[in-house]
């Protein structure tokens, strides 16, 4: 026997089929097939999408929006630009009449354009200037600026004093008082009353606003707001707790007045916070807590009970070093 005839009769013997299996495997082979392709002949046609006609009826309606919208109102939404500035050349002082000058002329001897506009206006106001002190009390016209251009000013030094009293009783607000007293010599009551000079020192946890208002800069919504932050915080500790407003992160100069004016007893005990008793509605009220802290704490004295000393609040993740120090003089347990 070959050995051609050995190997044919091995793969016969282990990979042969009889003639029924092999009338099983091509019946389902071709009820695999069958079923394979039935959801494609079953499928209905899908017809192909043609954007033509969309693309028409919007190119129509656009054409409609813009004949209906006015050019005038698209000018209106999108104004022209502005045109740049100009700078202007310098040019030497020498003698001139102010009254001949325009806006570039004021530019050209060193003013920026802004009051250059405005000395134009008020000098069209007045009906044109008379004498060098007019021109001195215009608003934003600095004394160094005057002294360097009243040389060449061809007016006088003042007015006649016919002229002056007219003018006086015309322009009664630009005078040489820039601010109504709370009573002048006329006997006139001013509108906003003068702030003392000579203010003492008084104490911050106790001033309202009416004592607060009497510190230069601070006007009526500013001590109230003061006053509302002090009674959230429970009363302050240090006048440096005032830069935490919110109207004087930005203005130190308001809060060294503060410091300067006001003060804070020593032994000082401010309102204490009940973190333990109090609810989320009145402890989130405190500056130094929030809503989010609050929520925070009311829900983990309910999971681990109350808080007996200062240093069971630090194991709360959320609460900061710098936000723990400033809560400790508030803590009673």
């Amino acid at each position: 026997m070959s050995v051609a005839d050995s190997l044919r009769r091995f793969v016969r013997r282990h990979f042969g089929f009889s003639r029924t299996e092999t009338n099983g495997f091509a019946f389902l082979l071709i009820l695999l097939l069958a079923l394979l392709a039935t959801p494609a002949l079953l499928r209905p046609a899908l017809p192909r999408y043609n954007p033509a006609a969309d693309r028409r009826q919007l190119e129509q309606v656009a054409t409609e929006l813009t004949a209906a919208r006015p050019a005038e109102a698209t000018r209106r939404r999108y104004p022209a630009r502005r045109p740049a500035y100009v700078r202007v050349a310098r040019i030497p002082l020498r003698p001139f009449d102010p009254n001949a000058v325009d806006e570039t002329g004021w530019q050209a001897r060193g003013l920026p354009r802004f009051l250059a506009k405005r000395l134009v206006k008020y000098r069209d106001v007045i009906g044109g200037f008379k004498a060098k002190e007019q021109l001195r009390k215009a608003y934003g016209l600095d004394d160094t600026t005057y002294q360097r251009l009243a040389p060449y000013l061809l007016l006088p030094e003042q007015l006649p004093p016919r002229e002056q009293k007219a003018y006086a009783s015309r322009y009664p607000n630009r005078q040489q008082q820039p601010f109504a007293q709370a009573g002048d010599a006329a006997g006139t009551p001013g509108k906003f009353p003068r702030k003392p000079r000579n203010l003492q020192p008084f104490d911050l946890n106790a001033a309202d606003t009416t004592q607060l208002m009497q510190i230069r800069g601070i006007g009526r919504r500013l001590s109230a707001r003061v006053v509302e932050y002090r009674e959230r915080l429970g009363g302050f500790i240090s006048v440096d707790q005032a830069a935490e407003i919110y109207s004087l992160r930005d203005a130190p100069d308001l809060v060294d007045s503060l410091r300067k004016y006001t003060f804070v007893p020593a032994g000082y005990q401010p309102q204490p916070l009940n973190v333990n008793e109090g609810e989320f509605e009145e402890i989130c009220q405190h500056p130094y807590l929030g809503k989010r802290l609050a929520r925070v704490v009311v829900a983990y004295r309910q999971q681990h009970g109350r808080f007996r000393q200062p240093t069971d609040l630090r194991q709360i993740r959320v609460l900061d070093d710098a936000t723990y120090q400033k809560l400790l003089p508030y803590l009673r347990f």
